[in-house]
């Protein structure tokens, strides 16, 4: 069985689905690897690297039409340029894997199923404990939150640490996260490892422990939050009372800070407006918001997608490149991601997508022209799968 890797098209994506360390470990457990020219040098990983580990270079057109499973970072559902362009390289019943935004374009997802595709979403994979060595958007999470700190760093005109000098005492820099996920975290503990004073707030109060273990305070509000978290750990959306209510209580913590940071997403919605006009004109000029959700419209009322906004003497970052930023170890994370999904799926020489698998359920988005997803069906009003009749000799209820 042959894993292709190209290069990626999507506008500033510098990652590679597989770096040389993960194809050297898909070949070792007996499958081939076949690699466009150039597609790991913007992270960081020469043609030689792979060549070195048996992989065989190749150019574009070859790797779509000799391989059995094409990986990408980003798959032709989530950006036009791989749906214009690699859709009609692909051929029935090649399996794709990648991030698919299925919920923000389930169209495409429709189109890779008239193709005859198999697709994996790597956004979709659920968060169980067998599966977090495959979780993708917690690694690519990591990623993010460490460099919006040091993106906030760079536009802020102070230093981040208190510093006592010949000069005087310079006090720390102040720092609120809104939105305590795995990039929330990450931001926390890089901008304490920086010096800063960090307070962060979510709506899901049990996340209050982990923002203290890294050394923040965590903000409470008089809101109710007893249904604010989704089966898989994630926010849930809420009501325009409550975000109404909680950007009440939120602007006088905002306007305390230096730097604010957000990181509030609904999988395909758009973000909730947690950061107002008004919290912004309430900041101290030369404060910086870093909008981790500008990709969706933003947390931040002002933010627009990849551009630096001044508004009220305040800098407002939207950057949907963040992880691309540091595509080394970035690559070298998702790599493992798929190397792990990979391998728990590869028995006796191919994929085994068994739909009671429940890595599988969550992430099959079509097989053989259908889409499979229910939430994906739902969105494209599809009607629901019918269930597989049962056996003949199978028993009946009560036997």
């Amino acid at each position: 069985m042959i894993i292709g890797v190209t290069r990626e098209t999507a506008a500033r994506e510098k990652r590679v689905a597989l770096n040389p360390v993960s194809a050297a470990a898909l070949i070792k457990a007996g499958l081939e690897v076949r690699c466009e020219r150039g597609a790991g040098l913007a992270a960081g990983f020469p043609d030689g690297e792979y060549e070195e580990k048996g992989v065989v270079l190749c150019d574009r057109a070859d790797v779509f039409a000799q391989a059995d499973i094409i990986v990408q970072v980003r798959g032709p559902g989530s950006h036009p340029e791989g749906l214009e362009n690699d859709l009609p390289l692909c051929r029935k019943g090649q399996i794709l894997v990648g991030l698919q935004d299925p919920l923000g374009n389930p169209q495409a997802v429709a189109a890779m199923a008239e193709k005859g595709l198999t697709v994996l979403s790597l956004e979709m994979v659920p968060r169980i404990t067998r599966a977090q060595s495959m979780d993708v958007l917690s690694s690519m999470a990591t990623v993010a939150g460490y460099q919006a700190v040091l993106e906030a760093a760079s536009h802020l005109p102070r230093l981040f640490p208190m510093l006592m000098t010949a000069a005087g005492t310079l006090a720390p820099a102040r720092v609120f996260v809104v939105g305590v996920g795995v990039a929330g975290l990450q931001a926390i503990a890089t901008a304490k490892r920086l010096g800063a004073v960090v307070e962060a707030y979510d709506v899901r109060p049990a996340v209050k422990d982990q923002v203290i273990s890294v050394g923040a305070k965590f903000v409470e509000f008089d809101l109710e939050t007893q249904d604010a978290e989704d089966k898989g750990g994630y926010a849930k959306e809420q009501s325009d009372e409550f975000i109404r209510r909680q950007r009440e209580q939120m602007q006088e913590v905002v306007a305390r800070n230096d730097v604010v940071i957000t990181t509030a997403a609904i999988p395909g919605k758009r973000s909730p407006v947690l950061v107002t006009e008004p919290m912004v004109e309430a900041m101290a000029p030369g404060s910086v918001i870093v909008d981790l959700a500008a990709e969706r419209g933003g947390n931040c009322e002002l933010t627009r997608a990849d551009e630096v906004v001044t508004a009220h003497d305040v800098t407002i970052l939207g950057p949907t490149d963040l992880v691309s930023r540091k595509p080394y170890h970035a690559s070298q994370m998702f790599a493992r991601n798929i190397e792990t999904l990979l391998l728990s799926l590869y028995r006796d020489g191919a994929l085994d997508l068994d739909p009671d698998d429940e890595v599988v359920a969550g992430c099959l988005l079509c097989r053989d022209g259908e889409v499979e997803q229910p939430r994906i069906r739902e969105l494209l009003d599809l009607p629901p799968l019918a269930a597989p009749a049962a056996p003949a000799d199978a028993p009946t209820e009560g036997e």
